[in-house]
């Protein structure tokens, strides 16, 4: 098959503790899923059905952090709200539709940090006006995932301390028991809306205390039993 110009490469994550990589299918992201950040963005955090947005799984937007690395992102166009939302990312290694929740967990491959990077002031305002929210979701470098750990050698993960610090200094901090949406629960409710295939990986959402991150300052973001990950902004 002759194309135009070539293709988009797949875009993929290191595996701890093995040369293997994990290719990136589809990037999908609930929206509010930890009760004191739906506060904190002016919501209700009643146990509503969860919703979802995507972001984009090319090369420049998911952004792989290996361990030990720091990773630096461009500020991006079009916005003076730039704002940082720590999240556990899980990947799916086993597809389905309409799964049970308790057979969710025999979907995951594995887990790792991510950085649901966001334009605030953009998605505010496409939220104002009705409007689907990609400009302030799915940006180029929009997605900083660290190194997938295998479900198989950390087990499940339902707890454990989440925290991002700038400079420093701690601005998220909670405990993954916190969310509304058990990541099984998640798994379940996506799957009767899309078909998950091996490849996806599921955003689970930010506690509170996201805001503003300024050109030249370092994120360090943790879940207890994964690899961290550091992000500069330049």
């Amino acid at each position: 098959m002759n194309y135009l110009f070539a293709p988009v490469a797949t875009v993929s994550l290191p595996v701890a503790g093995t040369s293997d990589q994990f290719p990136v299918r589809r990037v999908y992201c609930v929206g509010r899923n930890y009760a004191a950040h739906a506060r904190e963005m002016g919501f209700d955090p009643d146990r509503e059905p969860p919703f979802f947005f995507c972001k984009p799984n090319d090369p420049e937007s998911v952004v792989p952090v290996a361990a030990g690395e720091t990773v630096t992102i461009p500020y991006p166009a079009q916005t003076s709200n730039y704002h940082y939302e720590i999240e556990l990312v899980v990947a799916i290694g086993k597809g389905g539709k309409n799964i049970a929740v308790e057979d969710a967990i025999n979907h995951i491959f594995g887990y790792a940090v991510g950085l649901d990077m966001t334009r605030r002031d953009l998605q505010m305002k496409m939220r104002e006006m009705g409007r689907p929210w990609e400009v302030g979701k799915a940006f180029d470098y929009s997605a900083p995932i660290g190194v997938l750990s295998a479900r198989d050698r950390v087990g499940e993960i339902t707890r454990g301390e989440i925290v991002l610090t700038v400079d420093g200094e701690t601005r998220q901090k909670s405990d993954l028991t916190h969310l509304i949406w058990s990541v099984s629960e998640t798994i379940a409710n996506l799957s009767t809306l899309f078909e998950l295939q091996p490849g996806d990986l599921i955003f689970t959402g930010t506690p509170e205390g996201v805001g503003a991150v300024e050109r030249g300052q370092t994120m360090v973001a943790r879940v207890d039993g994964l690899a961290p990950i550091t992000v500069k902004v330049d």
